[in-house]
């Protein structure tokens, strides 16, 4: 980070001679070098002060111990890619406001050949279509096969299409600036699928200026191993616009397990079942089956929620009798059966833990939301999060009037951060799952939980000789324990154990 910065800030490579402004044919828009100077300016001087400071810590003390040494060592990693990156952009800044101002001369023309635009009728702007066109020409003409060759561009000091007037930035506006893709994006090309093309490139906004959420364009997110799975995804996205979809959702998830999450959306029209019939009313549809005509069982092997509860079941195992709603679930959480053990914790000695504080959670568990169902009961909402591992748990989640979530444990959870009473997890978090991804998932959990809110681990299981290992992930978030017990898995021989924990988050108010 020292060298790097010292080489950027001692070569003087982040200065820039300030002429005076260089404006557009049009008057109307405007790149301004005033404006390109004070970026500079502003993070150079932000690399010289992340300079004194490097050099004022030099000579404090060493750390006392490894673990204050991991702590500033992280911190400062986090400082340093940051600064780096705003480095970066600038560069990028300068880059662009040079191609394009030695375009200049063209600039002329090209603004009298193009009509004028129709702001009020929502036409696109001609400053917007003249700097999109200069920049496109001025990475053709400028690229260099030696360097990286960049598929975005930042746009600066766009014009106001209503009034023609520059809009003015704050300092530090310009690290936020949306980097716009070109329409030569290299995931765009990969795929052959016209669907697939349309949905990924940017969509600009109409009035050429940013929207209300603060961006030049919509630019739309498919999974990283969406590219991995290019002839899944391609057949995925295969169909007639307006038309039917075909009735492929296992393969949909499948996508989704394998890391291409989110999908990208479709423009057909999804099947329903051939005869739907009323829902139950909420006071009889959490603790009853509901009817078999409200789901389509072409992808399953049982045909009816009377397999699915019934002793001949088949086509999952995961939360094996959990379709069987009044033997096997109505009971959880609220009766000590012959099965408990010291890992079953009971709902109401949880929520006496909190007693009115707890409002709205999170179930992240495999199950057909027997949790939130418990939890409505004492009028608390809870989303339940699940995939539909050869059953329809998603289906009976909204058919018993509960909120089903339909996630994989590859995706962020869609919540802002510190907003979450509770979050409860069972036959999820097991010792089949990597360390890594483990840690991950806990932070992604810690985000979303409020300070003084609860994470109930619930019946966390793996091999005896790893369970000290998994603990430590769930040490290291120094929560409140209210409840922690480890026990031997009784359903198994003495190769297993039971993990089950009601910890609360602390305030962190730094």
């Amino acid at each position: 980070m020292f060298v790097t910065l010292s080489g950027f800030y001692a070569s003087g490579f982040l200065s820039f001679k300030h002429d005076k402004d260089w404006h557009f044919g049009d008057p109307g828009s405007s790149l301004k070098t005033s404006s390109v100077s004070r970026k500079v300016a502003s993070t150079q001087l932000k690399v010289g002060k992340a300079m004194e400071e490097i050099q004022v810590k030099l000579g404090q003390s060493p750390a006392e111990s490894l673990e204050e040494a991991l702590y500033q060592l992280r911190s400062e990693h986090k400082k340093s890619s940051i600064l780096l990156l705003e480095v970066a952009a600038t560069l990028d800044i300068v880059q662009t406001y040079l191609l394009i101002k030695d375009l200049h001369p063209s600039f002329q023309a090209m603004a009298s050949n193009l009509p004028k635009p129709d702001s009020l009728n929502g036409t696109t702007s001609t400053n917007s279509t003249i700097e999109q066109q200069a920049i496109k020409t001025a990475a053709e003409q400028k690229s260099d096969p030696a360097s990286v060759v960049r598929s975005e561009t930042t746009k600066v000091d766009m014009a106001d299409p209503m009034t023609g007037e520059d809009e003015e930035k704050e300092e530090g506006e310009w690290a936020e600036e949306d980097e716009l893709q070109s329409e030569k994006d290299p995931l765009v090309e990969y795929f052959e699928i016209e669907e697939i093309k349309k949905y990924i490139r940017s969509k600009y906004n109409r009035l050429g200026r940013k929207n209300f959420m603060g961006a030049n364009a919509t630019y739309a997110s498919i999974g990283h191993a969406c590219v991995s799975k290019k002839f899944e995804l391609e057949q995925y996205m295969e169909y007639d616009v307006g038309e039917y979809c075909s009735d492929d959702w296992p393969l949909g998830q499948k996508l989704m397990v394998h890391g291409c999450d989110p999908l990208p959306r479709r423009r057909c029209f999804v099947r329903g079942p051939k005869i739907y019939t009323k829902p139950l009313p909420i006071n009889e549809s959490l603790w009853k089956l509901p009817d078999d005509r409200n789901v389509r069982w072409d992808n399953y092997i049982c045909k009816s929620f009377g397999c699915l509860a019934g002793p001949n079941r088949k086509g999952f195992f995961k939360c094996g009798e959990c379709f069987d709603l009044q033997g096997h679930e109505k009971p959880k959480w609220t009766e000590v059966t012959n099965t408990s053990t010291d890992a079953d914790f009971m709902l109401e000695e949880v929520l006496q833990m909190k007693p009115g504080e707890i409002r709205i959670g999170l179930d992240f568990s495999v199950g057909v939301g027997t949790f939130a169902a418990r939890m409505r009961e004492h009028n608390i909402t809870v989303a339940s999060a699940t995939l539909n591992l050869g059953a329809p748990f998603n289906e009976l989640i909204a058919l018993r009037g509960l909120l089903p979530l339909y996630l994989s444990p590859n995706q962020r959870l869609p919540f802002f951060d510190n907003t979450l009473d509770i979050i409860h997890t069972t036959l999820f978090l097991d010792g089949w799952i990597d360390h890594q991804l483990l840690d991950f998932i806990l932070f992604d959990w810690d985000r979303c939980l409020r300070p003084g809110g609860l994470l109930w681990i619930d019946r966390f299981f793996s091999k005896k000789e790893d369970m000290d290992d998994y603990l430590y992930y769930f040490e290291q978030l120094r929560y409140k324990r209210w409840k922690w017990v480890v026990t031997p898995k009784v359903d198994k021989d003495d190769g297993e154990l039971w993990f089950s924990a009601v910890l609360e988050k602390p305030p962190r108010p730094f």
